[in-house]
Order: structure tokens, then sequence, then C-alpha cells
């Protein structure tokens, strides 16, 4: 597992914030803090709860709302669903799920992002 740390613009039906964000290559699900959609956007709640595994072993973590959420890196507009996680580490976390619908590839070396050019011009701004 590795980690890049980066500050990215966000947008929701409620307003635009820019919040750090950690693109996180072992975490399966895209997850935000609750208090960081504060004027941004409403979260969801699911009809069926999620239960999910963490890293400590026979720990799970249930998840009830879920967002979408348009974000951008370098003037690029990406979306994706970010489940609403009450004490997270970090404002957000781009798990392995978002990072392959966008084939975002993460270069651990010079700590940046690189999105693949031809998903780049395929999205509308």
């Amino acid at each position: 597992m590795s980690i890049i740390k980066l500050p990215l613009h966000f947008e929701g039906s409620l307003g635009e914030k820019t919040g750090y964000s950690l693109f996180d290559s072992g975490a399966s699900f895209s997850c935000v803090r609750p208090d960081f959609l504060e004027m941004l956007e409403v979260p969801v709640k699911m009809h069926r709860p999620l239960e999910i595994a963490t890293a400590a072993e026979g720990t799970y973590l249930r998840i009830t709302h879920a967002v979408r959420l348009d974000f951008y890196y370098n003037d690029i507009r990406l979306s994706d669903e970010f489940m609403v996680i009450p004490g997270l580490s970090e404002d957000v976390i781009l798990g392995v799920n978002t990072l392959q619908k966008w084939r975002i590839k993460l270069d651990f070396e010079h700590d940046t992002v690189i999105i693949d050019p031809k998903v780049a011009k395929a999205i509308l701004k």
C-alpha cells in the first residue's frame, strides 16, 4: 500500500471547496468525512448499509450514507461515489475503485498523479 496526499477541488450541489485528498492504493472505496461535506453536498442514506473490513483484523465498519461528488485534478473534471465515514483521518480518500475507473496512475517516486490523456479528452468540462 502506498499513498499520495494532494489538495483537490470538489463540487457538489450546494457549493464547492478544496480539501486534502489521500490517493490510497490500499483502500477499495473512496471515502469522505461528514464535516467536509458541509456546504458541499447532502449525503444519501443507503437502503442497505455496507459492512466493510478494516485494516484491523476482525474489525468491520458499517457505512450508512454515500454521496456523489465532482472533483478536479489539473483542471480535469472527474466524479465518483464517496462513502461517508465519521472519524476519517483525511478530508477525502480516493480508493482503488475510483483510480481504476478513471485510469489514474500514482507515481510514488515523484508524488504525482497521472491521468490517461484519452480519459481526459473524453471528459466534457
